[in-house]
């Protein structure tokens, strides 16, 4: 899954005054590769969340006591490129998600900008948590993919699934188990998206805002955007993380003799608060907390370089195009 700033508006990413513009179709391909780019750097962070939210279910023994451990132990068990474990649904994830929650986000912006006015903050709210819940259903079946591809090395081999890519993982979830499997969870996957744009939107722009008005150190930078995102990921990370890890489970889970593990989202977090402890619920959290900023920041700063490159190259227009 997958926390971000709030997107820019359409006027941050398109253009800045007297620049050239870039049509919707590239901007949101821009986007998405953007996402992608980013995840290459982050993708162990999510790998090592899906570990440990993983760890202890069903009264087994619990493999990993903390984030580092969990870290040594699958590059000492497993190989250190096995940090990379689904790193090809990862990027389809962002190819899917990113793209659609960007390209809805900035055509509701326009729609109920007026007048020149961007929509107020009420308004953005609203299409941030739309856009996002539209995103989080085209990219579920690719986060299932990630959750499975996660979760594999922690099991006997004979348990395994062994999917060889996503594109593996897709075909065989559907042939074996059901096209509506790619699915499964979808309910979970866009509350937790809805929960995470209402709550990043929020925190987000008044960070930011009170980081710029009241600190003498902070402009609008990259350094701003960082110390914003960390903020904004801390107050998204506790909102959503019970419903990440009902989201993790629904997907990972098998269903034996036309019996599921889990009924829905409230079992699972009733199972992990009985069997595990209420504080379980946020297990995985360094991880998950510690990927938000720098893939925040990561994302934006390829996308604004993907822009100025479509400008110069493509364009011929070297003047500025987006700005963090």
């Amino acid at each position: 899954m997958d926390i971000k700033a709030a997107p820019p508006s359409p006027t941050q990413i398109i253009k800045s005054p007297g620049g050239p513009i870039i049509p919707k179709p590239v901007k949101f391909l821009i986007g998405g590769t953007a996402g992608m780019s980013a995840t290459l750097f982050v993708h162990p962070l999510d790998l090592v969340k899906n570990r440990m939210q993983l760890s202890g279910e069903g009264g087994q023994k619990r493999l990993y006591s903390s984030t580092f451990n969990t870290f040594q132990q699958i590059a000492r068990q497993e190989g250190i490129l096995k940090l990379y474990s689904g790193l090809s649904a990862g990027l389809l994830r962002q190819a899917t998600y990113t793209t659609v929650r960007l390209g809805v986000y900035t055509l509701l912006f326009e729609k109920f900008s007026k007048d020149g006015k961007p929509p107020n903050f009420a308004e953005k709210t609203a299409i941030a948590m739309t856009a996002g819940a539209i995103g989080a259903f085209f990219g579920n079946p690719a986060e299932i993919s990630l959750i499975r591809m996660c979760a594999d090395g922690r099991l006997p081999i004979a348990e395994r699934r062994g999917y060889k890519s996503v594109i593996d993982a897709l075909v065989r979830m559907a042939k074996e188990e059901g096209i509506l499997t790619l699915w499964r969870g979808v309910g979970t996957t866009v509350s937790r998206a809805i929960v995470v744009n209402a709550a990043q939107l929020a925190t987000y722009s008044q960070a930011k805002q009170l980081l710029i008005q009241n600190g003498k150190y902070f402009g609008d930078n990259i350094t701003t955007h960082f110390v914003a995102s960390m903020i904004s990921g801390l107050a998204t990370t506790l909102a959503s993380m019970p419903i990440d890890m009902a989201k993790t489970r629904i997907q990972n889970m098998k269903v034996i003799n036309g019996i599921p593990e889990y009924k829905g989202a409230i079992d699972v977090m009733s199972k992990v608060i009985k069997n595990e402890g209420l504080f379980s619920l946020w297990k995985g959290f360094t991880p998950y907390y510690a990927r938000v900023g720098p893939h925040t920041v990561l994302m934006f700063v390829f996308m604004e370089q993907f822009n100025r490159m479509y400008a110069k190259y493509i364009l011929k227009d070297d003047r500025k195009v987006a700005s963090l």
